[in-house]
């Protein structure tokens, strides 16, 4: 069964004649509260389903769409309003499926009161969500802010990247863990990521002449093997990265067969012309191919945003200060950014963004570095950006050899 909500599935009705039927969904583990305004009223109504009762929630829908139309006389839409968060985007395709208009809201975006307590229940958040809705729908600016849903194809690429950066993270946490149990009796430079681990492990002696105790020997010995199969996913997640930029390469190429070109996805379009830039590799490209380059922007103000290293000034009657950067976008991307902000600063010397950060940082201390380098990172961003939606390198770039 398919909910007929959409202005176009009624031919013969403009969209002046169709009425809105607004839902909102505030989802949790247990329990889905649906808050339902018909066309023309005030009135709220609630209803409380399973979560993921799929079934549940197309039939009351279907029946509150009915009784709107009943009432009104006029066919019905049903537009829906859910918060970005847990249960990802399968709740909006299945409801663009079933003809519902879905929005998919950045939480953080919706306004509210500014007190210091305020009250949440389920109740309050669907009334906040469909005033959001309705003023959105209105065309009033600075209500809320929609989420762009990504497609399942791009929603799935994203995890090749993402995988690698968990098992990195893992990988770096049990290192760690080693290096604690060893620091706590007496033993320093143990490298638990080499070759011959296992074998150093057996000749080690605390720092009182003792050998290991035989409890905590067993424990590095299970960590160690922890490890070694997560450097093996690590190096199967980089060789399938790999093949991806390899496959990108040759769908750029100009003399490649029509074929090929189609085996690459679009949303790596960028990487061949990122790789073509010195201190730029693997990893940066195809985090910045997949978490944001693919993405369309107007200007470098929503780009910087969408990164979260846009500047928040505080600027009331005579106080003006900087509040630092917002964080408020993709955490992933701004991590690599500043990553790659050290890379560039290094493999790039010549180049204008580095040469600025030189004279910015000239003879200042390692506060004002760590602020500069956030500051190149959103440079370089732009740069980036510019480089790949119309070819203009990096001023004082180097490319790599071909």
């Amino acid at each position: 069964m398919r909910i007929e909500t959409r202005p176009q599935d009624h031919p013969t009705a403009t969209t002046a004649e169709i009425a809105r039927l607004l839902v909102s969904f505030e989802l949790s583990q247990s329990k889905w509260v649906l808050t339902v305004r018909a066309p023309g009223s005030a009135k709220l109504s609630r209803f409380t389903v399973a979560a993921r009762d799929t079934e549940k929630v197309l039939s009351l829908l279907t029946a509150q769409r009915q009784q709107a139309e009943r009432r009104t006389g006029r066919p019905v839409r049903i537009v829906s309003i859910y918060e970005a968060g847990l249960d990802g985007f399968w709740l909006h395709r299945w409801l663009e499926a079933q003809g519902v208009e879905s929005h998919v809201v950045d939480a953080a975006s919706i306004l509210g009161p500014q007190r210091k307590r305020n009250a949440k229940t389920d109740r309050i958040d669907g009334e906040k969500l469909l005033r959001s809705l309705a003023s959105w729908l209105d065309g009033e600016v600075g209500v809320c802010s929609m989420v762009v849903p990504p497609s399942v194809a791009q929603e799935d690429i994203r995890r090749l990247s993402r995988e690698r950066g968990e098992l990195v993270g893992e990988r770096t946490r049990l290192s760690n863990r080693i290096g604690g149990l060893l620091a706590n009796q007496g033993i320093a430079g143990f490298k638990p990521l080499q070759k011959d681990a296992r074998q150093v492990l057996q000749t080690l002696r605390t720092g009182d002449g003792r050998a290991l105790p035989p409890h905590l020997h067993t424990t590095i010995e299970r960590i160690l093997l922890r490890l070694e199969l997560l450097c093996e996913q690590i190096k199967a997640a980089e060789a399938e990265r790999d093949a991806l930029l390899r496959a990108a390469r040759v769908a750029a190429a100009p003399d490649t067969a029509p074929e090929a070109a189609t085996a690459a996805p679009p949303e790596m379009a960028a990487a061949p012309l990122l790789l073509r830039l010195r201190g730029i590799g693997p990893e940066f490209t195809i985090v910045l191919s997949l978490e944001c380059l693919n993405r369309d922007f107007d200007n470098r103000r929503q780009l910087g945003s969408f990164a979260g290293i846009a500047p928040t000034p505080w600027s009331s009657g005579g106080v003006e200060r900087e509040q630092g950067i917002s964080k408020a976008g993709n955490r992933r991307l701004r991590t690599i950014l500043i990553e790659l902000a050290w890379s560039w600063q290094r493999h790039q010397p010549d180049s204008t963004l580095t040469q600025w950060f030189h004279k910015r940082i000239k003879g200042q201390g390692a506060r004002v570095k760590r602020i500069a380098i956030v500051a190149l990172a959103r440079k370089l961003l732009v740069a980036l950006w510019r480089y790949v939606k119309h070819g203009v390198v990096p001023q004082g770039a180097v490319l790599k050899a071909a």
